[in-house]
This record gives C-alpha cells, structure tokens and sequence, in this order.
C-alpha cells in the first residue's frame, strides 16, 4: 500500500515545528539572560556591559545544557526537555560568538596582538607582553569557542547520518571539555585579571559567588548522575 505524499510529509513538517518552538524558546531564555546580566553590570562602560552580559548568558545556556542530561537521569519528569539541549547547547554557541565579537571590536580593537596580552611600547614601537594571564586566557577562550563551533554544526540529524552514531555521540560527549575550557576561562576574569599590581583594583564582580555555585552545581549533578546509574547498573547484573 502506497502512503499518500501528504501523509508521509506530516512527521516531517511536525519535526521542523517542534524544532522550530524549541528554537523560539531558548531564544527568549537568551534575550532573558541577556538583559539581566546587562541590569547586573548596568554601572559598567557600554562595551564591557554587553561584553560580560552576552558571556555570562552563554555561560548560564552552557550550565543548563551540560545539567540536563544528568538531571534526567536523576529525576525522569525532566526527559521532557531533554530535546531541548541541543538548542540551548546552539545558543549558548552564538553568545560566545556575539561576546567574542565585541572583545574584538571594543577592547582590543581588532588588534590580535592585544588579544593575547601585548601592548605596543611608545618608546620603542614594538609589541610587549604586558598581561601574560590576559593572553592565556584568552587563548582558553578561542580554544572554547572553537570546540563550541564544531559541536554547534555537528548538532543536527544529517552530522549523525554522516559520521554515524558512535562517532557523533563520541564528538558530542566531548562536551564536557568544553565545559571546562570555559569555566576556566570565565575564572580567570571573574577572580585574577583586575589584580595587577600597576592598576587601581575595582569591586569584585557581584556575579563571583553565583559563578562558583553554578560549576559546583553542574559537577555534582553530573557527580551524582553517574553514581545513581552506576548503582542501578550494579543491581540489575545480580
């Protein structure tokens, strides 16, 4: 029996809607955390407000992607939403992108030198390394957002269909480094970078402590996640 071609199409066209509303979604949870980050470091100069308010957003969708997998293993209520990690892990994607752009606009002005901590002495016309912890963090960060933009375009059903499950899956799990490429990252600015010596040091980043629970958060959900399967796998082998 042959199946009418508007029929066969229907599962198609309901996949493309669902998916459709789950980017709908996650863009208004984006935009959310967006403008509350910025009201957070509304006394900051333009450029390092939308700086932070984008890379504190992608970090938050980057914690919330890397909780709901373990979060359903814990408490099945949360398998409905696990659909949704593959567009909160995209979105937090294109924050990193949105916040790399203006570091390279506004702070470094497009000089890649700077980027990785050195600075043209006037004197000589030659290029210092002034800020060694600057650079290297930096460096975390591309390296981030370079891993973040593999798995951003491997996130879909055609990269499965192409590299195959086992390998997808592989590339997927890989995650978890990214996790912590930007942890670090995030770190260094939130705790270290305005401690030099030569310079007056402003009031802590109110967004010090929240930062700290959300990775110990995310470390033993994911902590607790493998345990309780464990524990399950171990009494289903007696």
């Amino acid at each position: 029996m042959t199946v009418p071609a508007a029929r066969a199409d229907r599962p198609v066209a309901f996949a493309w809607r669902r998916t459709l509303l789950r980017h709908v979604v996650v863009i208004g949870l984006s935009s959310a955390l967006v403008y509350a980050f910025a009201l957070v470091h509304g006394q900051w100069s333009p450029m390092h407000r939308w700086n932070r308010a984008f890379a504190d957003a992608s970090l938050a969708m980057l914690a919330i992607t890397m909780s709901i997998g373990p979060g359903s293993r814990l408490w099945p209520v949360l398998l409905r939403i696990v659909a949704y990690r593959r567009e909160t892990g995209i979105h937090a994607t294109l924050l990193a992108a949105v916040h790399t752009v203006v570091i390279l606009g506004g702070w470094v002005e497009w000089d890649l030198a700077r980027l990785f901590g050195f600075e043209i002495v006037p004197q000589t016309g030659e290029y210092v390394m002034f800020q060694h912890g600057f650079g290297l963090a930096n460096v975390l960060g591309i390296a981030a957002l370079a891993y973040a933009l593999m798995l951003m375009l491997t996130s879909n059903d055609r990269s499965i269909r192409l590299l195959g499950s086992p390998v997808w899956k592989f590339l997927q799990n890989g995650a978890a480094v990214l996790w912590g490429l930007a942890v670090l990252h995030t770190g260094y600015f939130l705790f270290m970078h305005f401690l030099s010596f030569h310079r007056q040091t402003p009031e802590p980043n109110p967004l010090q402590w929240p930062f700290v629970t959300a990775v110990l958060s995310v470390l033993l959900l994911r902590a607790a996640a493998f345990l309780s399967t464990w524990s399950r796998k171990r009494n289903s082998a007696r």
